[in-house]
């Protein structure tokens, strides 16, 4: 098997001089079918390490990355072997929009389990919007809100954060806060729909309620718009699911409602994709999911070399 070595210059004896690691993304990024030895020194030679604090800790640096495979299909860092579709930008299947680090802990992904949370409870919700087999009452999504959109997503997000995953954390846990908060409607235990006098009150509070989640899932949307397509396509359905529902609700209109619930079941689809895809892998499934990278530089900026 034929093996081209690119190895970085932040040996052992670098963090004696008090040198850290070359970036990570950009060499991964160099690390492609037509990266020749070459160009790989011609990048070294104008990327070198910068001084840091010499304490920096041995685990930390990188100390080889090497490709193998018929294809270079395979990537080496250390003495760790990765798919290269694996470190693809913003994989949807680890829920993280930059180059995925190695974790501090030994944690396993829990990106599938929160987007699988995330996905049900979104489904059902959706049809019940929808209004499908002439369910109206969204009582049924209280348990799932929870203890499985709630509990499981919210833990799911604490893991994400354990493992260096600010983005997968945030989005996780707040998106589980989101269904503990919305079954919490729907118990009257909590007095909150009864402390409103009139329907509409009620109807208008909840608008208000949606439109803040829309804004929120907006800014995380940009986040993702140079990931992958299903990654960003998660976000971007989310986003205009939450606004419908927030219009239905403002407007007591029941087809902005009806529309919202049609988005919400393609996301909840969408995030069942993503789950999948950071969960299958050539080793157990004979279908593996592919990520689609979206364009770099859609908007006329610098492509980064």
């Amino acid at each position: 098997m034929s093996m081209s070595r690119a190895t970085t210059r932040s040996r052992a004896g670098s963090m004696r001089n008090g040198y850290e690691q070359l970036d990570l993304e950009a060499q991964i990024s160099h690390l492609s079918d037509e990266s020749g030895s070459e160009q790989l020194d011609e990048y070294f030679q104008r990327n070198q390490p910068v001084p840091m604090n010499s304490k920096l800790p041995a685990h930390e640096l990188v100390y080889s990355i090497t490709t193998s495979g018929t294809e270079n299909e395979y990537i080496h860092i250390d003495d760790k072997k990765f798919l290269k579709d694996d470190l693809l930008k913003a994989f949807g299947g680890n829920l993280n929009p930059g180059y995925a680090e190695r974790p501090a802990y030994k944690f396993g992904n829990p990106a599938p389990l929160g987007l699988s949370a995330f996905a049900l409870t979104t489904f059902v919700l959706s049809l019940i919007n929808v209004q499908a087999r002439g369910v109206t009452t969204p009582n049924i999504v209280t348990g799932l809100a929870f203890f499985y959109g709630g509990v499981v997503q919210l833990l799911a997000g604490m893991w994400e954060l354990a493992v260096g995953n600010a983005f997968g954390g945030t989005a996780l846990s707040s998106y589980g806060g989101f269904w503990l908060s919305f079954g919490a409607i729907y118990v009257e235990s909590f007095g909150i729909a009864s402390a409103y006098k009139t329907t509409e009150e009620l109807e208008n509070a909840v608008g208000f309620y949606l439109l803040g989640w829309a804004i929120f899932t907006g800014g995380l949307t940009l986040l993702t718009m140079k990931s992958t397509l299903a990654f960003f396509l998660v976000f971007f359905d989310l986003t205009i699911t939450f606004i419908l529902l927030a219009a239905g609700k403002l407007a007591m209109n029941v087809n902005c409602t009806k529309a919202g619930g049609v988005t919400g079941v393609i996301c909840a689809f969408l995030a069942w994709y993503c789950a999948y895809a950071g969960l299958s892998n050539q080793h157990n499934s004979y279908i593996v999911a592919k990520a689609i990278p979206l364009p770099q530089n859609i908007f006329g900026g610098k492509k980064k070399q």
